[in-house]
């Protein structure tokens, strides 16, 4: 009898699916089969396994458990993110068009505009979250349409459903960038979305240890495509990366249950220090005014670990991150330990200044990557960085 099955709760499916006992020993964990080739017994006879860019499976058994997790039918793991979204990609041909998110990750903007718009593909960049604008944007040759949903670094929430309809309407392809959710808060597929990606290195590895992506889709015939594509591209993790994401994602119901308990505190508390010239504008999605609360509250099974603060100008959010001694001022995000990072600089240096200010990202915007760490801990460090700032935190609250 199988130890659980599709209808088995999110943590249940985060500790087992993917991770049978192995067969060979009884080891609980999963091996990690690090290996090139495998044994055949003859010509054309072999165990399912040739050559381990095709086949691993310490990596099979990560794209079983995210398959699950995200009510997917198939899972394929890379080697980055942006290994992931190239290989999304390449679904489509030089000519083709694409509808994008105006505020998404750096790296996915440069992969877009400087590879695949030289290879013959065109972009579109719109606030997501009006699917109006969406709709507006789409030509005859849009192929795709590409939204994070919390986007990075605004926090922005987009329609998974409205996007969905858009796209089965008019026979165009969807993709959700769900690594500031996480399956655990959200799940685009089940809203009608064709393709998760990840970034496996943030959250649902969770300990800043190692760099991976993942597609997450159910449709049969974009399978067929992204498996092939997956062994004609190579761009595969080793079976030691795969086996430190599987072990991550163990914990990754725990983990984002405190990143949100202590972002959603900390956001409150900013809120109630945000006094003086200086102060901040706080974006997360889980406060009332922001202005995707009640969607997040609809599609989200929680708010997540992100925290934004645009500060007035480029000094005085410097001042602010380089205060800061608990959140260590750094790139990336999901882990354990508390991350500040200035975006401009930084993750999103190769938009263009006039592309990010146009949508509401300022130079003094600053990243908050809320850890696991004591909450008390982590508002203390932050009022060291208000008190940092002039005007601001002379009077906050210890409490």
């Amino acid at each position: 009898m199988a130890r659980f099955d599709a209808k088995s709760g999110l943590g249940t499916r985060a500790i087992h699916a993917g991770n049978a006992p192995d067969p060979r020993t009884g080891a609980v964990a999963v091996p990690v089969y690090q290996t090139s080739t495998y044994a055949q017994e003859a010509l054309g006879k072999h165990k399912g396994y040739e050559y381990a860019r095709s086949q691993n499976p310490t990596r099979e058994a990560l794209e079983e458990n995210l398959a699950s997790l995200e009510s997917g039918t198939h899972g394929f793991a890379f080697a980055s993110g942006l290994a992931a979204t190239s290989v999304l990609l390449h679904l489509l041909k030089s000519g083709d068009h694409v509808v994008a998110s105006n505020n998404m990750y750096g790296g996915t903007f440069r992969l877009f505009e400087q590879v695949f718009a030289h290879l013959g593909m065109r972009f579109t960049y719109v606030d997501s979250s009006n699917l109006a604008a969406v709709e507006a944007a789409i030509e005859p040759a849009t192929k795709l349409i590409y939204v994070e949903t919390p986007t990075n670094p605004l926090l922005t929430i987009t329609d998974l459903s409205g996007i969905a309809a858009i796209g089965v309407g008019r026979g165009i392809l969807t993709a959700c960038d769900n690594t500031f959710a996480t399956p655990i808060l959200q799940r685009p597929l089940e809203l009608g979305i064709d393709i998760v990606l990840h970034s496996t290195t943030k959250y649902l590895n969770g300990h800043s240890d190692m760099v991976g992506g993942a597609l997450v889709v159910r449709r049969d015939d974009v399978a067929q495509r992204l498996r092939f594509l997956q062994n004609a591209v190579g761009a595969v993790p080793g079976p030691w990366d795969c086996w430190l994401a599987l072990r991550g994602i163990k914990t990754l119901p725990l983990r984002m249950e405190r990143h949100e308990k202590n972002a959603r505190e900390l956001a409150s508390w900013l809120v109630a220090q945000a006094k003086g010239a200086k102060a901040p504008r706080v974006i997360y999605p889980g406060l009332p005014e922001h202005p995707g609360h009640a969607l997040a509250k609809r599609q989200m099974a929680g708010f997540g670990g992100i925290i934004s603060l645009d500060f007035p100008d480029l000094e005085t959010g410097t001042r602010f991150a380089e205060a800061l001694r608990l959140f260590t001022l750094g790139e990336s995000l999901g882990g354990v330990e508390s991350l500040v990072t200035h975006p401009a600089t930084m993750t999103h240096a190769a938009v263009p200044k006039a592309q990010r200010e146009a949508t509401g990202f300022t130079d003094g915007l600053v990243r908050l990557s809320v850890g696991c760490e004591d909450v008390a801990d982590l508002r203390a460090d932050l009022e060291r960085g208000l008190a940092a700032v002039a005007g601001v935190g002379a009077g906050a609250s210890q409490g």
